[in-house]
């Protein structure tokens, strides 16, 4: 692949990862839309890694504290915390073990990938509208945990968005924006680190090439970026943006895939 392919996949990936909008459904879509030749699976590692570093670069001072809590402070918020998103992690990451092969192959297909964008904008924009926003990250309990947790093992199917579901049912459940999307990245955050961990053991030496380091270095960055940005804008605004650029796209891809 082109340097050109690899950074603007790395782009993709850091936005997509973070904002409500799907990354593997863009990761699908866009080499589709123009052409490009899949990336292939030691490409597919490199996005991971990059979007491991963003979500440890950002975070990793909360996720310290919390830890730190979890063992010297316990019975502390922030202990508590600790432990409902250890529980709240298991249901996405145990969905996403078992039908990785479905996500990777008869999930992918273009028509289902427009169809969900569409869908679950329509499902963000309408919890958004009415929900309440009477809980902070703080007012975690561990029903609200799992109920997340739950909700993150359908980002296995592309264009639902593993951001975009959390965040829906946070606000369902009456936190913030700004509290719904920090409780979101910060579920992420195990399941981000291990599915990165998990396909590095497929890397050798001679993988880090240009291409390789490039997506690595792109997603970090924008992914690190797009995590402040989306925090900062929800403290102000709603997720209505997200929700109309969804049913945009998503009828953009059903009318190309209908009419290709």
């Amino acid at each position: 692949m082109t340097l050109t392919e690899a950074l603007v996949l790395g782009i993709i990936q850091g936005l997509g990862e973070f904002l409500p909008i799907s990354s593997s459904a863009h990761l699908v879509l866009v080499p589709w839309a123009l052409g490009w030749q899949y990336a292939g699976l030691t490409f597919d590692v490199a996005l991971h890694i990059g979007t491991l570093i963003s979500v440890i670069a950002f975070f990793w001072k909360d996720w310290l504290t919390l830890f730190r809590s979890a063992v010297t402070r316990k019975g502390s918020k922030e202990a508590a915390l600790f432990w409902y998103l250890v529980l709240g992690t298991i249901p996405g990451g145990a969905i996403g073990y078992l039908f990785e092969e479905q996500a990777e192959t008869v999930l992918r297909t273009p028509l289902l990938i427009g169809v969900m964008l569409i869908v679950m904008g329509i499902i963000l924009y309408w919890v958004d509208r009415r929900a309440a926003s009477v809980k902070s990250i703080d007012s975690v309990s561990l029903l609200d945990s799992l109920l997340i947790g739950l909700s993150q093992a359908l980002a296995i199917i592309p264009g639902v968005s593993r951001s975009g579901i959390t965040m829906t049912a946070g606000r369902a459940l009456g936190f913030t924006r700004a509290s719904a999307a920090r409780f979101s990245f910060l579920l992420s955050t195990p399941i981000v680190v291990g599915a990165g961990l998990y396909k590095m053991k497929d890397l050798s030496p001679g993988d880090l090439n240009a291409a390789f380091m490039t997506g690595v270095i792109s997603s970090a960055v924008v992914g690190f970026i797009a995590i402040g940005f989306l925090i900062r804008y929800l403290s102000q605004r709603s997720f209505a943006v997200f929700a109309w650029y969804r049913f945009v796209v998503g009828s953009a891809v059903i009318i190309l895939a209908l009419t290709r």
